[in-house]
């Protein structure tokens, strides 16, 4: 693959604030992510500064151990516009290493109750070392897509009772 980055589109009905708002939650990440592989929020707290660390748990049947944790550090986050995070984990010596990798959601208003969502994720600044044993990207086609309607769905009214 050439290009060293994909992404996805899709138009939702719903305010940019309020897209940006469960995008901001971390708890919310695990039903946004369309593979299955992230399993729970570790870290609750509200996304809402550059820096910002924030933790998943995590699980793939290709991973060594199945279940894992990644380290997520804010590297965007300009609201109700745009929030992204690099990826990365934590070594033994308590360190993070991060992959090189960038989550990145972008939002841009369609009129008051609308906004189109474009979800990237770059692997550009990922080194060689990682290449060797990481197949860029890890997910098919069709993951971009499924977060973007998971996140359309979360983000919907919900109706009255």
């Amino acid at each position: 693959m050439a290009e060293e980055n994909v992404s996805a589109t899709l138009a939702v009905a719903v305010p940019a604030a309020r897209v940006f708002a469960v995008l901001a939650d971390p708890a919310t990440h695990s039903a946004i992510d369309g593979t299955g592989w992230v399993q729970r929020s570790v870290d609750r707290t509200p996304l809402t500064e550059p820096g910002q660390i924030f933790r998943m748990d995590m699980y793939h049947a290709d991973h060594p151990n199945g279940d894992y944790q990644v380290v997520n550090k804010v590297q965007v986050i300009e609201p109700p516009h745009a929030v992204g995070w690099m990826t990365g984990y934590e070594k033994g010596d308590g360190q993070v290493e991060f992959g090189g990798w960038i989550w990145r959601y972008d939002l841009a208003p369609l009129g008051p109750s609308e906004v189109e969502v474009t979800l990237t994720y770059d692997w550009s600044a990922v080194p060689q070392y990682v290449r060797e044993y990481l197949r860029f990207p890890p997910f098919g086609p069709d993951h971009l897509i499924n977060s973007l309607h998971h996140l359309a769905e979360l983000a919907a009214p919900t109706p009255p009772a």
